[in-house]
């Protein structure tokens, strides 16, 4: 199965390590940390053209994949079929 992110991307749900909310994990050092070496390392994708409210940690064949989504955690986890 796929999961919608918004904006017309998609993912595959088996390959979805987590699903973060924006707000809540960015006050951590660690989180701010991770998502600076993501960014540094071209592995975040924007799929947002709004305020940026989830962040979806994905698996792929090169490593991990991010994707900045304005949709709530809650709203991606409903879509689910896990």
């Amino acid at each position: 199965m796929y999961l919608h992110l918004g904006n017309n991307m998609i993912v595959k749900e088996k390959d979805i390590i987590g699903i973060f909310d924006i707000d809540n994990t960015t006050v951590s050092k660690h989180t701010r940390k991770y998502l600076s070496q993501r960014t540094k390392n071209g592995e975040i994708i924007n799929v947002s053209s709004e305020l940026p409210k989830s962040f979806v940690v994905c698996r792929t064949d090169k490593g991990t994949q991010v994707y900045i989504s304005q949709l709530s955690p809650k709203t991606l986890m409903n879509r689910h079929s896990f």
